[in-house]
């Protein structure tokens, strides 16, 4: 692996431990002084340290990679036009890995729907409405240099599709820190590999990566009472068809 990466991988995991420091900093700034509650205070402070820290490693690890940027790749690559078939049409193949794997999860492993992380940054949009140019836009260009260009990038000159793409998966999902969607976010991981690896274009899973999360962000914030009430609906549909069931029974 180039030295550089080893720099951007660094400045990445940095980033992510540097709200133990910088959101304190914020509160003792005064960041968030009028909020209601502490726990208010504490969001928006921690809102606006992810928009600051996120900001400052994209420009760092842009830095690092200036040469990978300059450089014309002699690698296989697709054509620009197929390149954005792959890209628009990975939107979907994203959307569809993720409602698939989260059936599975639900009907055959237990697991409840919805994300514990989504939810978290999601009541943090509220009240730092700009975070979503970090959960829409830096979060999942960065994702996709760390998780795809440099790791999944590194593993396939060595192994298969199938091995690079699982540690490289593996480890988007751990960051997570939601252990329980595990294959959620694997699933993910492997849709936005396989793309990558299809096409030789990073900007191909970028473009599907953001699209995704700025769909979701924008249905979570703007569309949450309603979603909330069509999932009582549903479960309340589901309630009475299971009592129906057992009189036929």
């Amino acid at each position: 692996m180039k030295r550089q990466y080893w720099y951007v991988i660094i400045t990445y995991v940095v980033m992510q431990l540097s709200g133990i420091i910088g959101v304190p900093l914020l509160r003792f700034l005064g960041v968030g002084k009028h909020a209601k509650n502490k726990l208010i205070a504490a969001e928006i402070a921690s809102g606006y340290w992810a928009v600051i820290s996120f900001a400052i490693a994209f420009l760092i690890i842009l830095f690092f990679l200036r040469e990978d940027i300059k450089q014309r790749h002699t690698r296989y690559r697709v054509s620009l036009p197929v390149a954005w078939m792959w890209a628009v049409g990975g939107v979907f193949l994203a959307l569809f890995a993720q409602s698939l794997a989260a059936n599975i999860e639900w009907h055959l492993l237990g697991i409840e729907p919805g994300s514990e992380n989504t939810r978290r940054i999601v009541g943090i949009i509220r009240v730092t409405p700009i975070l979503i140019i970090v959960t829409s836009i830096i979060g999942p260009i960065l994702e996709e240099i760390i998780f795809r260009k440099i790791i999944f990038g590194a593993l396939y000159q060595k192994y298969n599709f199938l091995i690079a793409a699982l540690i490289s998966s593996l480890l988007f999902a751990v960051v997570h820190m939601e252990l329980k969607h595990l294959l959620l976010y694997a699933a993910m991981g492997f849709t936005f590999a396989f793309l990558y690896a299809k096409t030789g274009r990073i900007f191909v899973p970028i473009f599907a990566h953001v699209t995704m999360n700025t769909f979701v962000v924008v249905m979570q914030t703007l569309f949450a009472d309603e979603i909330e009430r069509m999932m009582r609906q549903t479960e309340h549909i589901q309630l009475i068809i299971g009592h129906w069931g057992l009189l036929i029974q």
